[in-house]
């Protein structure tokens, strides 16, 4: 048995195939990573700016309905 099997005169086409693949997937992850962190850098800037989440806003919402 070994370690890479017989792909017969495809075998330079699969290859390439599976290089690619893992390119594009590496290319992908590595894109997703990246954007990530560009997302909760801008997400930073925009609460250090004092600009909250709408989901935050429903309790704030709430106590200032109550202290009328």
């Amino acid at each position: 048995m070994s370690l890479f099997p017989d792909l017969g005169e495809h075998a330079g086409f699969i290859w390439m195939a599976y290089g690619v693949s893992a390119l594009v997937l590496t290319g992908l992850v590595v894109w997703i990573r990246i954007d990530a962190r560009r997302q909760i850098s801008l997400l930073a800037d925009l609460e250090a700016k004092g600009i909250r989440r709408r989901s935050a806003g429903h309790t704030q919402g709430k106590k200032a309905a109550k202290e009328k």
